[in-house]
């Protein structure tokens, strides 16, 4: 799986293409990102790795997912005072917390992702797996932490400033079509408004 600090890249990423996503939404998306590796507990109460209920299983299922994003979007939109619909919180939220086990797929490690439990049990990785695991444990990791973070920051985070900037370029163009459009209907009823002036003798 990829770190910790790494799965909230895809929120910071995705928050651009929405046309305004709060800061308190976006700190949302970042702790949502995460929780799907709840799962790692199951190791402490002896469910077996390949288990629904153990590690990459049913918290890393699109069902879990969605899930997670109706009921945290709907805690968002009844105590949060943006002006952000619970479609949005919630479509927004959904790719957040799907991405975590669309990235632990791509990782070259541990078991394949049970992305369709409770309907199916079976587990799957990506053909294309660049992303260095990440161990479980903070000994572990804190050996192998340089290879893990340079592949994190290769694989996830290059191309999520990419998709960051291309949403705010996308969204900037929007913003001067709108205006361009804006412009072009007040123009043309004023041009509309001159033509039926009378003339005064």
């Amino acid at each position: 799986m990829p770190t910790i600090f790494t799965h909230p890249a895809v929120a910071l990423a995705a928050a651009p293409w929405f046309r305004r996503i709060p800061r308190s939404l976006l700190i949302l998306g970042v702790v949502c990102s995460a929780l799907p590796d709840i799962d790692t507990t199951s190791f402490a109460f002896g469910i077996p790795y390949e288990h629904p209920l153990g590690h990459r299983g049913v918290t890393h299922s699109l069902l879990f997912a969605l899930l997670l994003a109706v009921c945290a979007a709907a805690a968002y939109r009844r105590y949060s005072r943006d002006a952000v619909t619970f479609r949005v919180a919630c479509l927004f939220l959904f790719i957040v917390i799907a991405s975590h086990g669309i990235l632990d797929a791509m990782t070259n490690g541990g078991k394949g992702i049970g992305f369709f439990i409770p309907f199916s049990s079976h587990r799957f990785f990506f053909p294309f797996r660049p992303i260095e695991v990440s161990p479980i444990g903070a000994s572990d990791f804190a050996d192998e932490a340089g290879p893990v973070l340079l592949s994190e920051a290769r694989w996830v985070w290059l191309p999520g400033l990419f998709i960051c900037g291309a949403g705010f370029v996308w969204q900037r163009v929007k913003a001067c079509q709108g205006a361009a459009t804006i412009f072009r209907c007040k123009r043309s009823l004023h041009s509309s408004g001159s033509m039926t002036t009378p003339k005064r003798r």
